[in-house]
């Protein structure tokens, strides 16, 4: 009989925890709403950005031609002789950016390599955060230690300009060498330990096993991790605007000065064009363009990522 009375008492506790109060119901709609809110704020906020871009844009194309943007070879907007051409732009900032992939590919997915598969879990914790670091340095810092110590390093060896694409290019490299180091470690270390273990079973070294298992396993997030490199080298501006110029050329020659996107975009939200005119609205034509080639890379970023991403039990 007290048993059958402690169960029931026990039953009525957990009915009771389990009922929810009027005023708990509102306190969980009220926060469930402001959190909705919040999220809604950056939707509208992009949904706005994108708005203006492309409202602007459409006033720049009233006045110039879809011909004069995309098959001109010349970019001269604030010239007497005015070109429209958008090539050189992009031609410096593909140039660079080709430089800065050269460096933070072999780089990046090195110390991944080695800090997933070489390092000593106490050494791994000391130089990860020290990797990482380099991500928290302002890029006006990179883009002057490129103008005044990498460009006259470099100019003893190479004849460069003053101003180069050579030098930017580099230093983004290191720069970017944390965003694909730290994606990359984590998707090394995503790989399953079966994985390692089976092929080392099998009689493979370990430097096999790295290349020929583990790497293919991982190669969806390395993909994304050097597409993701990919758009943060292209939408870098201080660094290019320091140390690679503001002469828009349509070359593959790193030895000289050229001009990207992003900079060419400082340069007018300097405040020189008046607001509304003509070269005013380059700014934001050339912000359709940059903002149409980051979309395209993120797009097949997280496409690589779900399409070849591996999936283990």
């Amino acid at each position: 009989m007290q048993n059958t009375n402690y169960q029931d008492g026990l039953d009525l506790q957990s009915r009771q925890s389990l009922d929810k109060n009027p005023s708990e119901d509102i306190s969980e709609k009220i926060v469930a709403v402001i959190l909705f809110a919040c999220a809604l704020v950056s939707v509208l906020t992009t949904f706005g950005i994108v708005l203006i871009i492309f409202q602007e844009t459409f006033g720049f194309f009233q006045e110039v031609s879809f011909a004069q943007f995309f098959l001109d070879t010349k970019w001269t907007p604030l010239f007497a002789e005015k070109h429209f051409g958008i090539w050189p732009l992009i031609n410096g900032t593909f140039l660079t950016t080709a430089i800065a992939m050269a460096v933070a590919i072999p780089l990046g997915l090195s110390s991944a390599i080695y800090l997933s598969e070489y390092a000593q879990p106490k050494v791994a914790a000391i130089l990860r955060p020290a990797v990482e670091l380099l991500a928290g340095v302002p890029t006006v810092v990179y883009g002057y230690f490129a103008l005044l110590f990498l460009t006259p390093l470099l100019r003893n060896v190479i004849p460069l300009e003053i101003f180069n694409a050579l030098s930017a290019g580099l230093m983004m490299g290191v720069m970017i060498t944390p965003t694909v180091g730290s994606i990359s470690l984590d998707a090394i270390r995503a790989v399953p330990r079966s994985l390692r273990e089976g092929s080392y079973a099998l009689g493979i070294t370990k430097l096999e096993t790295i290349f020929k298992v583990v790497l293919p396993a991982a190669l969806s997030g390395i993909i994304a991790s050097i597409i993701l490199g990919i758009s943060r080298a292209v939408g870098e501006t201080m660094t290019v605007l320091i140390a690679a110029g503001q002469q828009p050329r349509l070359t593959i020659n790193f030895a000289e000065s050229v001009e990207t996107m992003t900079a060419y975009m400082a340069q007018i939200s300097g405040g020189d064009s008046p607001r509304g005119s003509l070269n005013f609205k380059t700014l934001y034509a050339v912000g359709a363009v940059l903002f149409i080639l980051t979309l395209a890379l993120n797009i097949v970023s997280f496409w690589i990522a779900n399409r070849f991403k591996e999936k283990y039990d």
